[in-house]
């Protein structure tokens, strides 16, 4: 089961109070099929600890990834993970969709 949006933005604010670096990463577009709508959250500390979901599969691994580089930069990133319908399993999708996937750093 996946945590509330409340849960979410309450251990990104916990994490900060406890000086660690944070980023939060929110689905802004889906085109096709997209396991998570927009709007959908996840948060990420410096350590690499993470609450939430944006999509599953690979593509969490990878948004963790460029998280981690954000808190360091402070530079935000919009990123895009697409997949075709034949290659969708593969990766951890259901079917072929895009995403793209708005990271910055909490302040």
């Amino acid at each position: 089961m996946l945590e509330r949006d409340e849960d979410i933005l309450h251990a990104a604010e916990e994490w900060k109070k406890a000086g660690h670096g944070v980023a939060i990463a929110t689905v802004v577009e889906t085109w096709g099929s997209a396991p998570r709508p927009a709007g959908s959250n996840l948060v990420i500390n410096d350590e690499g600890t993470f609450l939430g979901s944006v999509s599953g599969g690979c593509v969490e691994g990878a948004v963790v990834t460029e998280a981690l580089d954000i808190i360091e930069s402070g530079k935000p990133k919009l990123l895009e993970f697409g997949v075709a319908d034949e290659t969708a399993f593969n990766v951890g999708l259901s079917c072929g969709g895009t995403i793209r996937v708005f990271v910055e750093k909490v302040a």
